[in-house]
């Protein structure tokens, strides 16, 4: 019998080649205790499993739980997958293998895209996924291979740009008045977080991820330009929206009373802007705000002020993200509508 320890949290490395997928056959025991370490009662299992892959493919193996209390104490059932790291005698649960509601949830996604948004949904789609090639072929392995973080990514968002427009919208006036209309942003919010991401004092290092990162390449990124990096990725996220449907926004006006001039188009679009702005404000922060909410709890359960706790290197990560992501939701409202306005009443000029 193979004695394997339960482990919740996820080891570094677990999906590395030791690894294997495991089924959970039968249950050979289970049992409520009391650890030493708690005066709560836990379950503990003993596991049968068959290896679903690897050198063990095919084998059985059982599991047996030590009695140490953890944080995420799991219950599995028959039929559950596992992912099992380790080697020799000393193997253990690591996860779960999640991969079956993960591609149910994208076919979902998928599906529902190409029936309501049809053609449109579908070259969105297809634009993603150049986006991904771009991020997973080009710029991560040049920020890995310790290229500036920040040159590499204001290059990817040069070529992702262009290409999510025209598939996403079509070449069309609208298009070139929102790409244009993104970088413009794009490059003043950039600034934005360049000049204050130093004033901060921020190092790229507060997350677990970055911990890690750093463990395995000491001297080749520099996790400062990778901070400012992802918050330009992130804004270059939520700016194709705002721009497309306020170029949009002015050539509906113009379509609908071709009498209208700069001014009078450039302020009814701006009423509508406005609205847009302060929704897509709402959805951003909310959004950072859901994500973060074990990390607002753990310092909220700590006792410290309100002050402190926002003074924390990674709660003032996401506020400079937040915040600077907004204010380019902010920006990109006028710049676009200027833009849309002047391109829209020169056509009719012409």
């Amino acid at each position: 019998m193979i004695l394997l320890e339960f482990l919740s949290p996820i080891k570094i490395g677990a999906y590395e080649s030791g690894a294997f997928e495991a089924k959970v056959t039968q249950i050979v025991e289970e049992k409520n205790v009391t650890p030493a370490n708690s005066d709560q009662s836990q379950t503990i299992q003993t596991l049968e499993l068959e290896a679903l892959d690897g050198e063990k493919k095919g084998q059985k193996i059982v599991i047996e739980g030590n009695e140490f209390a953890t944080a995420s104490q799991q219950k599995y059932e028959i039929g559950e997958e596992v992912v099992i790291d380790g080697s020799g005698e000393n193997l253990y649960i690591a996860d779960y293998v999640r991969r079956a509601p993960i591609i149910c949830l994208t076919i979902i996604f998928v599906v529902l895209a190409v029936w309501v948004g049809r053609w449109q949904g579908a070259t969105s789609l297809l634009g993603l996924g150049v986006s991904f090639a771009v991020i997973f072929w080009f710029t991560l392995p040049k920020i890995a291979g310790g290229s500036n973080p920040v040159t590499i990514v204001v290059l990817s968002c040069l070529v992702m740009i262009p290409i999510l427009f025209i598939l996403s919208h079509g070449l069309n006036r609208k298009m070139v008045v929102a790409m244009i209309a993104t970088l413009l942003t794009l490059i003043i919010t950039g600034l934005l977080i360049v000049f204050f991401v130093d004033w901060a004092n921020l190092t790229g290092l507060a997350s677990e991820e970055a911990g890690f990162l750093q463990a395995m390449n000491p001297d080749t990124i520099n996790f400062k330009n990778l901070l400012i990096a992802g918050m330009l990725i992130a804004t270059l996220g939520v700016l194709d929206d705002i721009t497309i449907s306020q170029a949009a926004v002015v050539e509906e006006l113009k379509k609908a009373n071709p009498d209208l001039k700069f001014w009078p188009l450039f302020r009814r679009a701006m009423s509508v802007g406005r609205d847009h702005i302060a929704s897509m404000i709402n959805t951003l922060i909310l959004a950072y705000a859901g994500a973060s909410f074990p990390l607002l709890l753990l310092f909220l359960q700590s006792g410290q002020s309100i002050g402190l706790t926002l003074n924390f290197e990674i709660i003032a990560d996401e506020i400079i993200r937040t915040l600077a992501g907004s204010i380019g939701l902010i920006l990109a409202v006028p710049l676009t509508t200027i833009l849309a306005a002047w391109v829209e009443n020169w056509r009719s000029v012409d």
